[in-house]
């Protein structure tokens, strides 16, 4: 079932999941801003190392996050394609000079400079990614609100989210849970069906998990308000831990990422690695 499911807490017992939520966020706002702020490759390349490392520490497995990367490769080489078809020649106004390997018709042609742009870019997104995921994946719901209040954020926005990331696994599961019934009543959702009529079978779905949606709100928003919920300005967080030596070491390690990334960026006062000089 966790292979199934989509932006889920995967419990376990690693490093990562044993930093408080605070942490977590702090160390994925600095290391996404430390990604976003370059195109130097060699940066890039050693904060994909880091990533790599994170993502390996918190014991979390591929096949459980197979959707999300899955979804992240599509979109990578849609936005790489569209990034090349609306301006070919970006990598050649960005580095100054042109390489042609592959000639094509009209302003289209493939070079050096174009290919190594889009190589940052992918990159960029390979950076972030497993951080993006192990936030997610690592860090629970209820100690994900306590983490936004605790950075300025109003606790009713932080617990809207923790609700929100809550609710996803409930909805798979309902989903499912009507498919099976739609599927045992009939309606063909399998491979074997042609595409559009899948798509349609499925349609039949969503008025279900719409309505089983919309119950499921209702009570939970009767019994946030019979509790008093939005009363008070403040609020204490069951969830909340205090800070551990290791969560000081990451803070720690997320500044000095960040300060890495601006000082090797900006040393020639150019954000971009020129190899082709």
């Amino acid at each position: 079932m966790a292979a199934k499911t989509v932006l889920n807490y995967l419990p376990r017992k690693s490093v990562v999941h044993e930093l408080t939520g605070t942490t977590k966020l702090a160390f994925f706002l600095l290391f996404t801003f430390a990604g976003m702020l370059t195109y130097d490759t060699r940066v890039l390349l050693g904060l994909l190392a880091v990533s790599l490392l994170a993502f390996r520490a918190s014991r979390i497995r591929l096949n459980e996050i197979r959707f999300m990367l899955v979804f992240m490769a599509v979109f990578l080489l849609l936005n790489n394609f569209f990034v090349f078809v609306f301006n070919p020649n970006q990598g050649t106004e960005i580095y100054g000079t042109r390489h042609v390997l592959l000639p094509l018709p009209g302003r289209f042609a493939i070079t050096a400079e174009e290919l190594f742009y889009l190589l940052n870019i992918t990159l960029k997104y390979f950076v972030a990614l497993p951080v993006a995921i192990l936030f997610i994946s690592a860090t629970d719901p209820s100690e994900f609100a306590a983490s936004l209040n605790s950075i300025g954020v109003s606790y009713r926005v932080g617990y809207s989210v923790s609700i929100a990331l809550r609710y996803i696994p409930d909805i798979q599961r309902d989903y499912h849970s009507i498919s099976q019934a739609q599927q045992a009543r009939g309606v063909e959702l399998g491979k074997k069906e042609p595409i559009f009529t899948r798509l349609k079978n499925a349609a039949g779905i969503l008025l279900p998990l719409i309505l089983s949606s919309l119950a499921r709100i209702d009570v939970i928003s009767n019994a946030m308000e019979l509790r008093g919920f939005g009363k008070h300005k403040k609020r204490t967080w069951y969830a909340q831990r205090p800070f551990a030596r290791n969560d000081y070491l990451v803070l720690a390690l997320g500044v000095l990422l960040l300060v890495f990334s601006v000082v090797i960026t900006f040393w020639d006062g150019n954000r971009f690695f020129n190899p082709f000089v």
